[in-house]
Parts: C-alpha cells; sequence; structure tokens
C-alpha cells in the first residue's frame, strides 16, 4: 500500500511515519516545516522521503499512486487558534476539505482523518461515545467537527474516510511538544522541581500515548474497508480517563523532590470522560499499551538522559504558539501562514534510509 502521510515532521508525525514503514507499507510525505527546529533527541531509525509544501499546494500529481492518505498536518492546538481563528479556519477546515476532495478525484481510496476528542468540549454526566453530541469550544476543535460533516457528504463506494478522535496525546518524541498537558507538567517537574496548578485540577480529560495513536493508524490501514469506512473511533483506553489533578499527582511521584500545588477553579471549562469501548472492541488488532505512569516514567528517563535544561523545555521549538509567533515577527511567513521567500523555507534533507526492523 502506498501511503502519503501529511505532518510527518510534527509530533505525531515523526512518530507515525515509521510505525506505518514498519507495518510493511512504502510511505511519502509532505510538511510544511514550520516545527522542524524542534528536534530534542535522536529517537527514530528512518524517515519517509518528504516534501516540504503547504497542504493548500498540494497538487494531484502528489496523489498519484497513492493508496491511502493519512492526514495530520493542521495547526495546532487551542490557544493558536483562539489568537488567530480565521487562519485556522482557512488551513484547518477548508484545507483539509480541498485535500480530501483532490484526493477523492485521483483515485484514492482511503483517507485517514486525524480528529480530536476536544470535539465534546464540555460533556456532563456518564462517559461521551462516538454516537454523543459534540459540543467544540475552540475554533481548533470547531475545525475538527466540519470536516469530519464534510467529509461525510464525500464518502461514497470509491472513497473511504475514517475518523479518528485522538485524546490528549502525551509522552517522548524527537519533534517534542512541550504545550500538552503531561509533557508540560513532566518538563515544569523536571526542569523546576515544582507544578503550580493555577487551577484546581478537577476537569476530566483523557489521554493516550502518542504511540499508540500511531498503533491506531496501522490498524486502520490494515483493517477490511467494511470495518472502517466512513466510521469515528475515539482513539485511547476508558481506563485512561483522569482529572487534571490526578495528571499532576503522577507527574509529581515520577519526579522526586517534585513540589505540587493548586489553585482555584480555571477559565478553562472543558471536561469530557471518553468512552473507547469501539476502537477496543471493533478495530482489529488495537490496544493501547501506554497509561499515565509508564509515560510520565518515559518522560522522567528521557530527561535524565539528556539532561534536559530549562531554557530548552522553555524554547520556542517545544511550543506551536511560540513557534509561529517568531515566524510571523521575524517576516518568515505571512499573514496567510505562507513562507515568505522560498529560500527561508527549511531545506529539503535527505531521506534516511535504514532497516525499519
Amino acid at each position: 500500500m502506498n501511503v502519503l502521510i501529511t505532518g510527518t515532521e510534527g509530533y505525531l508525525g515523526c512518530i507515525v511515519a515509521p510505525a506505518v514503514m514498519r507495518a510493511g507499507m512504502h510511505v511519502s510525505a509532505v510538511d510544511t516545516g514550520y516545527y522542524r527546529g524542534g528536534w530534542l533527541y535522536h529517537g527514530v531509525d528512518a524517515s519517509a522521503p518528504t516534501q516540504f509544501k503547504d497542504i493548500r499546494h498540494i497538487t494531484p500529481d502528489d496523489l498519484r499512486g497513492v493508496d491511502a492518505v493519512v492526514h495530520m498536518a493542521e495547526l495546532s492546538n487551542d490557544p493558536l487558534g483562539q489568537l488567530l481563528p480565521n487562519i485556522t479556519y482557512d488551513i484547518n477546515h477548508l484545507g483539509s476539505l480541498r485535500l480530501a476532495r483532490m484526493a477523492k478525484a485521483a483515485g484514492v481510496r482511503r483517507f485517514v482523518y486525524m480528529s480530536s476528542c476536544s470535539v465534546y468540549g464540555v460533556a456532563e454526566g456518564s462517559d461521551v461515545d462516538e454516537t454523543s453530541a459534540v459540543n467544540p469550544q475552540t475554533a481548533y476543535a470547531d475545525c475538527k467537527v466540519l470536516v469530519e460533516r464534510d467529509l461525510r457528504a464525500l464518502a461514497d463506494d470509491t472513497f473511504s474516510p475514517t475518523y479518528l478522535r485522538n485524546a490528549t496525546a502525551f509522552g517522548a518524541s524527537p519533534r517534542m511538544r512541550f504545550d500538552i498537558v503531561l509533557n508540560n507538567l513532566a518538563g515544569l517537574a523536571y526542569t523546576t522541581g515544582e507544578i503550580r496548578m493555577t487551577s484546581d485540577g478537577t476537569p476530566w480529560r483523557p489521554l493516550v500515548h502518542a504511540s499508540d495513536i500511531a498503533r491506531a493508524i496501522v490498524c486502520v490501514l490494515q483493517a477490511p474497508l467494511e470495518v472502517v469506512h466512513n466510521e469515528v473511533f475515539n482513539v485511547g483506553d476508558t481506563a485512561q480517563n483522569y482529572r487534571v489533578r490526578d495528571i499532576a499527582q503522577i507527574i509529581a511521584g515520577a519526579f522526586p523532590g517534585c513540589q505540587l500545588s493548586f489553585g482555584e477553579n480555571g477559565s478553562d471549562n472543558r471536561s469530557y470522560r471518553v468512552s473507547f469501548e469501539k476502537i477496543n472492541t471493533r478495530l482489529p488488532g488495537f490496544r493501547c499499551e501506554w497509561n499515565a505512569e509508564r509515560g510520565a516514567a518515559q518522560l522522567a528517563a528521557l530527561f535524565e538522559r539528556i539532561n534536559l535544561t530549562r531554557a530548552e523545555f522553555e524554547s520556542r521549538g517545544y511550543t506551536r504558539l511560540k513557534m509561529l509567533e517568531h515566524l510571523i515577527a521575524t517576516g518568515q511567513i505571512d499573514q496567510d501562514f505562507f513562507w515568505t521567500d522560498p529560500f527561508q523555507a527549511p531545506a529539503r534533507p535527505q531521506a534516511l534510509e535504514g532497516s525499519l526492523a
């Protein structure tokens, strides 16, 4: 199977592409290159041949001979979406829809879309599942809902989309992110010895390790079409729903001497518990291998090995909003987030060819 993956230079893409290659599929890649400065450690044994191109510039030629698209290349995360909602809608909604329509026209059969459990927003009562009403609270989450809606309208006998609503990701990746909850708290614990929560930590969040997200993608690509055609799967494990305060306590326990304190109720009203029964019973071969405790231990060992400094932890390369603000302030991308000069875009590297055994 020939698979085109968008967003391979990101936090998840850096893990996903090698996993798909290990499964025996041929991978090509597209990424605009915003976050290539954020390389924390050497942790992959191969990479896919990558074309550095904005998804809004993808052409039919890029999709020739492709059997499946895994689409991850959207602006993330919520703070960025709130700061620049017009750009978020342009790229995440319209750009994704343009790619899907072009893929269908090119004869691409499978389209795996990276959605998010953030579409549930605020959910009271029992665990939400794939049939529950969505309640997006941010531009980022609203775009996920819009793309899912528009992809459903494209689905037919020739075009088979699948929607993976990932829980909040965590865990080590060479293209690290420190602006997601567990990773952020782990970085604070290691570099400052202290976690000061600005809220009381009562909201619920489901978590899923980056490697388990990669595992879900591989399972979808390998599954019979009738199992995944036009289906939504929450990606995670029901046992991995945590209150934010529980996550903080797990992190504090993984970093000896870390001081933990809590504040008052925060301004972020998002809170949801998610059921992951469907993916664990209906997607062949899928099971999560990680939980928060194991992820915290992984990060503690990694930070010790690379001697993570506070300057590194706080640097723009590992925080999406900081990196994009820098590219805007220095004129490297314009108001529409296109590179302003081809000589300023990242150089196209030689693909690393190596054994994935």
